[in-house]
């Protein structure tokens, strides 16, 4: 509890870890000192509900700003509750995501429609393992780097690595899958880390007063 709320990014995720400050508990020292394992609960309760507040925060505000279903977002946070050191963390994956997974693709003559986004020359498909997914061939003209970033997949061929086939009769062609990039996110993790921590500090103090008024029942002070 040295430090107070923090955040670190790598180039396929961000992670916030929430924590307490000694002074967000400061006025407590006499009750912690009488019943510390009091102040623990309520710590850990304040972390553990913060963390799920802030990862439908962090849903609803990316699946708006990228115009994707928040249920998908969802998935890509992960929250870890309150361990013995104190801190829980929220970890976001943020390579790009599937465009298929942005709400219900639509297959057109022209191409593919989904959550607002037109893929132009692809098809709709399920071309490798068990859920369908937005494809073109990667040397089509509509392929463009913008809407399939990150998004050459191989598969294993007799010892070999070679691309997907779009079907077994057609034979084996060079796929990519629509993808949405989520870089955009980055610039966030500051304003919702503090915003997190500020949340902390208000549920935080609800739990202690819990904690202390639970205790002065009962010793008859309450």
């Amino acid at each position: 509890m040295s430090v107070g709320s923090y955040h670190k990014e790598s180039a396929s995720s961000g992670l916030i870890t929430l924590q307490a400050r000694p002074q967000d508990v400061r006025g407590f020292e006499q009750f912690a000192q009488l019943v510390p394992k009091a102040i623990a609960a309520a710590q850990r309760r304040a972390i553990n509900k913060t963390l799920r507040w802030l990862r439908g925060k962090i849903a609803r505000e990316v699946g708006v700003q990228e115009r994707i279903a928040i249920s998908a977002v969802r998935k890509r946070l992960l929250a870890y509750p309150m361990g013995s050191n104190g801190q829980g963390k929220l970890w976001f994956g943020i390579k790009p995501i599937e465009a298929s997974r942005a709400g219900r693709p639509r297959q057109t003559r022209a191409g593919v429609s989904v959550a607002g986004r037109h893929y132009k020359g692809a098809f709709y498909r399920r071309v490798y393992g068990d859920q369908a997914d937005i494809w073109i061939r990667a040397g089509s003209k509509h392929f463009t780097d913008e809407d399939y970033p990150d998004s050459m997949i191989e598969v294993r061929r007799k010892g070999r690595s070679g691309w997907i086939a779009e079907s077994s009769s057609i034979g084996r062609f060079p796929l990519a899958k629509a993808k949405i990039s989520l870089e955009d996110v980055r610039p966030h993790f500051e304003t919702w880390t503090n915003r997190a921590h500020d949340r902390l500090l208000v549920v935080m103090k609800q739990e202690l007063n819990f904690e202390l008024q639970k205790f002065l029942r009962r010793t008859g002070n309450g």
